[in-house]
């Protein structure tokens, strides 16, 4: 049995508390938070953008916590689950490894690539597991590219554009603090980030444009440089002030022998003959998809293997590529990866 221990009970914590009950030979045995009604069970105040609400809760059997350093020591638990704000991922993770324990922590992996460093060479010197929760290629219509890039089916990869943009996230506190959240660079975009390089590799340099919101990006747009010419991958991400703009994240995938294009799900595939055809994906609620993410993260710890899709280097690596596009916003230039 895997023992669970999860660091933080906001929307993001709840959900994963509910995926692990999907998961066999898994078990939340404990909870560190500072809120005394949501140690109680009390998880009523817990509101997302999607996914259900939050409810009451029988914590029956599961430690409960208001101090980090009381969940490190709790030798039941093997897995820290770090679902804090941004800002607190860094110092938590180091902490948690120090203490000996495997850790998943929630997206971003941090919010300065000095951050990121720090963890990933703490986890290697602890010689401790360390992933970070970038759920978006388990999101079905993701998983259908992911894997399609996977099995070769279509051919070689050519480039392709993504979008993500979402209307003023009204109700979140330090949404355009650098130290605190990091924007919809580091909130939402950063999950294209991460699917960007996990297809295509860590581009060269990143050439991007957008309106600033102080000197924090709040729209943009991003062209990724690779050494491959015929390789050309762009996005575009960010917010917009009209509060009647849906939540919309799209996608173009340019493979040799077909293009994969999401405006809604399922996505469709046009083909090398001509031929429009919708792709046969399975259909999975917003826990579902969380149980596969945490999944990979529990049968990778199991088998004790890297997870190809969520290492912590890859993400350190969409946070030098989400990064490095900030400057060249500021910058007003292209700026490379590698430096």
């Amino acid at each position: 049995m895997l023992r669970v221990g999860i660091h933080g009970l906001g929307f993001m914590g709840m959900m994963h508390y509910l995926a692990y009950q999907q998961i066999e030979g898994v078990k939340v045995v404990a909870i560190c938070e500072v809120s005394e009604e949501r140690r109680r069970g009390d998880w009523r105040s817990i509101k997302g953008n999607f996914g259900p609400s939050g409810t009451m809760m029988d914590l029956t059997g599961v430690s409960t916590y208001a101090e980090s350093v009381n969940l490190f020591e709790d030798a039941e638990v093997d897995l820290v689950d770090i679902c804090l704000p941004p800002g607190a991922h860094s110092a938590t993770a180091v902490e948690a490894l120090n203490a000996g324990k495997h850790v998943v922590c929630e997206k971003p992996i941090a919010l300065t690539i000095e951050d990121a460093e720090q963890m990933v060479e703490t986890a290697k010197n602890k010689n401790k597991s360390f992933m970070v929760a970038q759920v978006l290629p388990f999101f079905p219509a993701y998983r259908f590219v992911y894997d399609s890039l996977q099995s070769g089916r279509f051919g070689r990869l050519l480039g392709g554009h993504f979008d993500r943009v979402i209307s003023e996230p009204v109700w979140l506190k330090n949404f355009y603090d650098m130290k605190t959240i990091g924007g919809p660079l580091l909130d939402l975009h950063i999950h294209d980030a991460h699917f960007i390089r996990l297809l295509f590799g860590l581009p060269d340099a990143v050439q991007s444009v957008g309106r600033l919101r102080n000197d924090v990006p709040e729209y943009f747009n991003t062209q990724f440089i690779y050494q491959n010419d015929n390789l050309v991958v762009t996005s575009t991400s960010g917010v917009i002030q009209q509060q009647g703009r849906p939540f919309m994240a799209r996608y173009e995938v340019h493979f040799e022998q077909a293009t994969l294009v999401l405006n809604d799900a399922p996505p469709t595939i046009l083909t090398a003959d001509g031929k429009v055809e919708k792709a046969n994906i399975p259909e999975m609620d917003e826990v579902g998809i969380f149980a596969s993410e945490l999944r990979e993260v529990t049968n990778s710890l199991k088998k004790q293997l890297i997870s190809q899709i969520l290492g912590s280097e890859l993400a350190r690596d969409a946070l030098i590529i989400a990064l490095r596009e900030r400057e060249s916003i500021l910058q007003k230039k292209t700026v490379s990866t590698k430096s």
